[in-house]
């Protein structure tokens, strides 16, 4: 499937907000997390100048917020969300598969975190994530060039 990303804006908080809950209120909620409207935005808001919108056809169909810190030569997968009529087209697997590359070209890490409940973990271990430790709701995972 054909997909494109461009940088998030303010204009798309309301879409994200509705994302956040369709594909992550679920698990949030079966770890005891809070899936309020303000734990929502203040998810959404995180990382926010990182943030970008994937595309399909010119609608906004998903979530996708990686960086790069230099000071510890790795990435971080912040956020990866979309909408589940779109789910299983490949197109979280490509975009993860592109920072995985950029990894293997600097010989830097990729670090993220998954809810234990989220099924994306098999994903991130299919894609060579390895869980690197725990807390009480989620799995701190990382690939490694």
């Amino acid at each position: 499937m054909k997909y494109s990303l461009r940088p998030a804006a303010q204009s798309d908080i309301e879409f994200l907000l509705n994302l956040r809950d369709i594909t992550m209120g679920k698990y949030l909620k079966e770890c005891g997390l809070p899936t309020t409207y303000d734990a929502y935005l203040s998810r959404v808001l995180y990382e926010f100048a990182h943030a970008q919108i994937i595309e399909v056809d010119g609608t906004a169909i998903g979530l996708f917020k990686a960086k790069f810190d230099h000071a510890h030569n790795e990435w971080h997968l912040v956020q990866i969300q979309i909408q589940p009529s779109y789910q299983n087209n490949k197109i979280a697997s490509t975009l993860i598969a592109q920072i995985i590359d950029k990894a293997n070209s600097t010989n830097s890490s990729i670090q993220l975190s998954v809810l234990k409940t989220n099924p994306a973990q098999h994903l991130y271990a299919k894609l060579g994530f390895v869980q690197v430790g725990e807390s009480e709701a989620e799995y701190f995972m990382q690939y490694k060039s």
